[in-house]
């Protein structure tokens, strides 16, 4: 396999096999293509899906995994947590898993996703951000099943990849005013004029009140809308998705 050009984003703070993916490195034509050639586009429900199925290849292979070994969702912009014990698909918007072998993957194209590792205790965790997730607290929700499986929160690390930064976030005041009444006003921030809601702080804070540390918690500080991602907002609601992933290597139980 030759990948060269294949384009992961990896995080310090996670000693777990893992990776965010940006637009380049794939086989997807036309929209669904980079500015530089052909996309890594992990999305088939518009797409080619023998382009697809070469992509999401690329990236579990990247990773020390089968295609075969990924379990994902479909997202539904809700709070569900579900424990991942086989490959497969579930219905939810996270997962967590302390089983070796299983890649976890949530797509994005402006939310934000969320990874998350307790390396110690061999337990794993991804979620699907938007703005919904986000004022349910699903990175919260998915700490607490973590911990439901024996991960401990000060343990935990948690690496929040590229999604629509605040600046280009613009937001309805009702949207805005479920944010402040949730006890988020932080979140809201003032934009030539307008309400815009900055997800990457809001997590962050949301990962910090669930007891993770403050030293455990990076943000890739990329957004969404740059060139080398896909976005939906961007591209007017025809676009690909990239993969947020996570897994147990079952050579260890938990390292790569």
């Amino acid at each position: 396999m030759n990948t060269t050009d294949l384009m992961l984003l990896r995080s310090p703070v996670l000693g777990v096999p893992h990776a965010f993916t940006t637009r380049r490195g794939g086989v997807s034509a036309g929209a669904f293509a980079s500015y530089e050639g052909a996309g890594l586009n992990l999305d088939d429900r518009e797409d080619n899906p023998a382009d697809v199925a070469e992509n999401r290849r690329r990236v579990a292979e990247a990773l020390g995994f089968g295609v075969e070994q990924v379990a994902r969702l479909n997202q539904i912009h809700g709070v569900d947590v579900l424990e991942a014990l086989s490959a497969g698909v579930q219905t939810a918007d996270a997962l967590v898993s302390c089983t070796p072998g299983l890649l976890l993957a949530i797509g994005t194209a402006d939310c934000y996703p969320l990874l998350l590792a307790d390396e110690d205790a061999g337990i794993v965790g991804a979620a699907h951000a938007g703005w919904k997730g986000t004022l349910g607290q699903i990175g919260a929700r998915t700490v607490e099943a973590m911990t439901r499986l024996g991960a401990t929160p000060g343990n935990i690390k948690a690496a929040i990849g590229p999604g629509i930064c605040g600046a280009r976030y613009g937001v309805s005041a009702e949207v805005a005013g479920q944010f402040r009444a949730a006890g988020m006003a932080d979140a809201v921030i003032a934009v030539d004029g307008g309400e815009h809601l900055d997800l990457a702080g809001a997590n962050r804070a949301g990962l910090l009140a669930a007891g993770l540390l403050p030293e455990h918690i990076w943000v890739s500080g990329r957004c969404s809308t740059e060139d080398d991602f896909y976005s939906y907002r961007r591209d007017s609601g025809r676009t690909g998705r990239m993969w947020a992933v996570i897994g147990l290597s079952t050579a260890t139980g938990q390292n790569a």
